[in-house]
């Protein structure tokens, strides 16, 4: 697994403005899913097993990957965005690629291509078991900045 200590950290004021964001979402409570890592332009989302995540094989279930890949993906962009703005997913696609198992699964969003407006990220999404990482899910993502009305 990933040395999360080498990878570059946000400044605390970003990281608590996405750590407080993160907790307000109501759908990543439910699911039991953290954030492991803020970096700019870099969140990781870990969603540990457990039987109300899965789909009848035990497969962790298409709709819990692709919300934590849509997740990580949108707190990445917000590392970019300035204080005072919010993100909004306009658009996504993943490709699962494998059945998604292990001890949890980890969901990576990572900019590709910032903008004023439009953000694109990378979506990456790893089974992890005994602490082998496998590549189960990929998509891509665009964001919308959006300014918040206080």
């Amino acid at each position: 697994m990933e040395d999360h200590t080498q990878q570059e950290q946000v400044s605390p004021e970003v990281h608590k403005r996405i750590q407080d964001s993160f907790d307000r979402q109501g759908l990543m409570s439910h699911l039991g899913a953290r954030i492991t890592h803020i970096g700019p332009g870099r969140v990781h989302i870990v969603l540990p097993s457990r039987p109300e995540v899965t789909q009848q094989h035990g497969y962790f279930h298409a709709g819990a990957t692709s919300a934590i890949a849509d997740s990580a993906g949108g707190y990445a962009a917000h590392t970019l965005f300035p204080e005072g703005t919010e993100v909004l997913t306009v658009e996504y696609k993943i490709n699962l690629l494998a059945p998604a198992v292990g001890d949890r699964i980890e969901a990576v969003g990572t900019v590709l291509k910032p903008g004023r407006t439009l953000t694109v990220c990378q979506l990456e999404v790893f089974g992890v078991q005994d602490g082998q990482r496998k590549l189960v899910a990929n998509g891509q993502q665009t964001l919308i900045r959006v300014t918040v009305e206080r």
